[in-house]
């Protein structure tokens, strides 16, 4: 019988190759994900990105095989949770919620942003689109967007009237800043580390008015302690408020996407089996009524659609946060 050592001498060249592979790259061989994923949410636990990830973690991190630890990490309109995930290890194992705001908006309102949406991630898809809703305090409960407009400036002089948002260089901010401009009314500017403070002030009238995406101010609309005046799209969530084009209110129809994103340098399959999982929890039923509940619609899809929609709003936001004088010093 030949020896082992002959055995092995009369291997051919590409078996050789085959073995050479293996030994160097082990790691191309092994599972992902091995131990527990950390989905970083750049705002804070209770507003409206943190309420539509949870909606989606547990079938997610079934989908995985592994635990889906949320991380919320927020601050600065979402970017200080955003430059953790660029600045990560691009094992797969930390993987960021993107929205128009951190990804799109930011670029222009930050002139120091410390990463490159179009360079420094790799996208792994959408998770869906929402609406915003301007809401007021109750003191200034009106019944249509131009009889707001009329009482802001009937009290100009009298009040100091003020506009919450979930932070400087969001969707929220802009399209506030952009009310202002149609108002032609001096509203100032208060932002928050997130939805959830914005409310509470909301509320107590600290400030007068702010637009936020469904998910969060539905709750407090419902029960009667903030007024809901005009959406930018309509939504089975707030069925009975309009939107501002049926007010005859043009250029008030912003939508927010939210997507997930890994480090730039993630391999490939990652992102792909990632991408897999989170389409099969957007497409069950079950998970997308439970977003419709919070105004949210699912969006399955590919890697390439989201980082296509981030390079086509960069744009279309800096034009707006241009228009409106948004830019940070």
């Amino acid at each position: 019988m030949p020896s082992s050592s002959h055995w092995f001498r009369k291997l051919p060249p590409t078996a050789f190759a085959t073995l050479a592979i293996v030994n160097i790259h082990p790691a191309l061989a092994d599972p992902w994900p091995v131990k527990p994923v950390t989905l970083v949410v750049p705002f804070p636990a209770g507003g409206g990105t943190d309420l539509v990830v949870r909606s989606l973690q547990p079938q997610l991190q079934r989908e995985l095989g592994q635990p889906v630890v949320i991380d919320n990490r927020s601050g600065a309109g979402g970017t200080i949770g955003s430059t953790f995930v660029a600045r990560a290890a691009a094992d797969g194992y930390t993987v960021g919620v993107v929205t128009t705001s951190t990804h799109a908006v930011s670029v222009s309102v930050y002139p120091r942003l410390p990463y490159n949406p179009a360079k420094d991630f790799a996208y792994a898809g959408f998770i869906g689109t929402s609406p915003y809703v301007l809401a007021v305090n109750r003191d200034l409960a009106s019944r249509d967007t131009r009889a707001l407009i009329a009482r802001l400036k009937a009290g100009a002089g009298k009040s100091q009237y003020s506009f919450g948002s979930v932070g400087v260089g969001t969707v929220s901010h802009l399209i506030g800043e952009q009310f202002q401009k149609l108002a032609s009314v001096p509203l100032t500017h208060v932002p928050y580390r997130g939805a959830a403070p914005a409310y509470t002030d909301l509320i107590g009238g600290q400030v007068q008015l702010m637009f936020d995406n469904p998910v969060g101010l539905a709750p407090y609309i419902k029960a009667q302690k903030v007024v809901a005046i005009a959406t930018t799209a309509p939504t089975p969530l707030l069925a009975d408020v309009p939107t501002f084009a049926s007010q005859g209110i043009d250029h008030f129809d912003q939508q927010l996407w939210y997507g997930v994103a890994f480090p730039k340098g993630t391999p490939a399959a990652i992102v792909d089996k990632f991408n897999a999982a989170l389409n099969k929890v957007l497409s069950d039923k079950a998970v997308a009524a439970d977003l419709a509940g919070k105004g949210v619609t699912a969006q399955p899809g590919t890697p390439a659609a989201l980082q296509s929609a981030v390079q086509k709003d960069i744009p279309y936001w800096g034009t707006i946060a241009k228009s409106v004088g948004a830019t940070l010093e």
